[in-house]
């Protein structure tokens, strides 16, 4: 009761606020993100939309098809294959990504007046709570100087025992935009705590409670009982990033009127700096030996229970020069040129029976392999890049980068994309054309680890992968056509025991997806189809089918109260969806059982009045109702029960 009015309070507060200055313009001149390697600034907007404003609050919808522990904010990955994102370095972040900000996600923003966009949303009940505060700071100092803040404080029980996550990120930026130096500066830190239950102990709580009940169907999922009870992982990380980009060039003169003349400066080259520090840790601990000796396969280092501690750091300059578009009429593309050096360093747990003549009995013999708690590397790369962003008939861009020096030597990444526009009744069919070929060495943590649960030591060799698709979108009808083909060469993955494998073969991957919006009067059906195939499902399982699906109101009340009241859905075809291995924070393959052809569905209303946005949600409002009972995101991880959530967001003008 207590947060239901303090939802109500904030509402009133922000819609008084902002009916206050609704005349002011709060949206900014203009945003961006900078591109990696080089801070090629590429267009953005803020989040103010009012469409599908709900969606983000529910877990096992970040996707058409997102495999999720279930709770919100925590593990997760997407099984839209080509949605997915490459792996990175520090594998324990990977599962975390959709709630942690990056420097090459950071937006900067340009805006006439100061900007803060303040959010909270809370669902379920007192022993399943969940809480999102967030709030995103902008402000100018002139049309040159930006600086800007966020922070984001994510608390949330979960709808299941021991499945708590509390996760607390912030950040500052600040860019500088002038005649000749341009500078764009981000910091990040963030803090996730996560409770790890391994899942819960028999799936049947959940598809046949009567079963394990005597008959009683009804259960308190709170009361289901999970794997582990004393386990949690804690991934903490920051980041510092830089850009810095002097233009070389010359002033043109332009005759505004009979007594007055405007000069301005035309860049033609520019020499780049970019900096980047990220440090990131993993611990892993369990309290429990007995849970520690039942649920892992083995305990290499303990038998009293785990405290695995894993951390990494990175230092990445990359010093590139380029020529800028547009400078001539004939300069009709920009090109540039950069070096990229990186030093990086691996700490892990100490493997003290390596060292000692001491084993308590009962430990899990090591492997034959010895693993350095330590390890440094250098890395050299060289690249550049073909872009060109002006034009209403062609855009396109080209990234080449080969590994010279340390583990990536030999690495290629070559990428690129083309965009034209068709004149068709009055508007453009945009159709677009992309592809990549990369030879890349695996992450380090997948070649090198040592826990007390897992140990490997692999030779992996380079992931070879050729990508091309294309996609055509028709406004006039609303219309989203795109499909692609990849083929992967000595793809490496998480088998069964949750261990890091290598494919040697070829895996073909073919993916299609058709997105629809159809709208008669203020009825809108909104539909978004993905068909996808691997060619080895044993090692890359995909649902061949998902789909997302979206039927609602659009309408105003009094001219200024804008209401989206609708229903969606999310359902995917069944498929041996992925498992979750805690100790580790990966998704690993399983055959033990197939997963999916369950709707999920939400019955919400989305509302805007002037700049506030709030939304009344009844999130899987079908659990118990129709569809079935087996509602898992991944392996003995139900996603949450049916639960009542609100929320608010609002812009204000300060």
């Amino acid at each position: 009761m207590k947060k239901f009015l303090l939802y109500i309070i904030c509402l009133l507060i922000a819609s008084g606020s902002a009916s206050a200055k609704k005349k002011q313009a709060l949206e900014p001149s203009f945003a961006w993100t900078a591109s990696q390697p080089l801070g090629l600034r590429i267009p953005s907007t803020i989040d103010t939309l009012l469409y599908n404003y709900h969606r983000q609050f529910v877990p096992a919808m970040l996707s058409e098809a997102w495999a999720t522990t279930g709770n919100y904010g925590t593990a997760g990955e997407n099984r839209i294959y080509f949605n997915r994102p490459d792996a990175s370095e520090f594998m324990f972040e990977d599962v975390l990504r959709p709630w942690l900000n990056k420097a090459e996600n950071q937006r900067y923003y340009n805006t006439r007046i100061p900007m803060t966009l303040l959010s909270y949303s809370w669902g379920g009940g007192r022993e399943s709570g969940q809480d999102h505060l967030k709030g995103v700071f902008s402000g100018n100092a002139g049309k040159r100087i930006q600086v800007g803040a966020f922070v984001d404080y994510l608390y949330s029980k979960g709808g299941y025992d021991r499945q708590a996550l509390k996760n607390f990120d912030w950040g500052l930026s600040g860019s500088y935009t002038g005649d000749r130096y341009e500078l764009q500066t981000a910091f990040n830190s963030y803090n996730s705590v996560n409770q790890e239950n391994g899942g819960i102990t028999d799936d049947r709580y959940i598809t046949d409670p009567g079963a394990l009940q005597g008959g009683v169907t009804e259960i308190d999922a709170k009361a289901i009982p999970v794997n582990l009870n004393a386990a949690f992982s804690r991934v903490k990380g920051g980041q510092f990033y830089m850009n810095h980009r002097y233009k070389v060039g010359y002033w043109e003169e332009h005759e505004v009127n009979d007594t007055t003349v405007e000069r301005t400066y035309v860049p033609v080259s520019s020499f780049i700096w970019s900096f980047d520090f990220s440090r990131n840790s993993h611990k892993f601990i369990n309290q429990s030996a007995e849970e520690d000796a039942n649920f892992f396969e083995n305990n290499y280092l303990s038998m009293t229970g785990t405290e695995d501690v894993n951390s990494y750091w990175r230092i990445r300059n990359t010093l590139g020069v380029d020529m800028i578009e547009g400078f001539k009429k004939w300069a009709k593309f920009g090109i540039s040129a950069y070096v990229t050096h990186e030093i990086r360093r691996f700490t892990q747990t100490t493997d003290t029976m390596l060292v000692s003549n001491y084993k308590p009995e009962g430990l899990t013999p090591f492997p034959d392999f010895k693993i350095a708690p330590n390890t440094t590397e250098n890395l050299v790369w060289v690249g550049g890049q073909l872009t060109k962003q002006k034009g209403a008939i062609l855009t396109y861009s080209a990234t080449a980068q080969f590994g010279l020096i340390g583990p990536v030597a030999g690495d290629i990444d070559v990428s690129g994309q083309i965009t034209t526009k068709i004149p068709l009744w009055g508007d453009s069919i945009r159709v677009t054309g992309e592809g990549f070929f990369k030879n890349t060495e695996a992450p380090f943590f997948m070649k090198q680890y040592i826990s007390n649960h897992f140990a490997w030591s692999n030779d992996f060799g380079k992931v070879r992968r050729v990508r091309a698709g294309g996609s055509i979108f028709i406004p006039q009808s609303g219309t989203k056509i795109s499909a692609g083909v990849e083929n992967i060469q000595n793809y490496v993955y998480f088998n069964d025991k949750a261990l890091p494998t290598q494919e040697g073969g070829n895996i073909q991957v073919i993916s299609a997806t058709a997105l629809q919006n159809l709208k008669f009067g203020i009825f809108n059906w909104n539909n978004a189809v993905t068909y996808q195939t691997s060619t080895n499902e044993r090692v890359l399982s995909l649902p061949k089918l998902a789909l997302y699906s979206n039927m609602f109101l659009d309408f105003k009340i009094a001219k200024v109260l804008h209401v989206n009241l609708g229903v969606d859905c999310n359902y995917y075809t069944a498929y041996y969806a992925p498992a979750y291995q805690p100790a580790t924070m990966v998704f690993h393959t399983q055959q033990e059982k197939k997963l999916g052809n369950y709707p999920l569905l939400n019955a919400y209303a989305d509302f805007k009045l002037y700049k506030t946005r709030f939304f009344v949600m009844y999130s899987h409002f079908n659990n118990g109702l129709f569809g079935g009972e087996s509602y898992f995101g991944a392996l003995h991880h139900p996603i949450n029960p049916g639960r009542f959530q609100l929320g608010v967001s609002v812009d204000f003008a300060d």
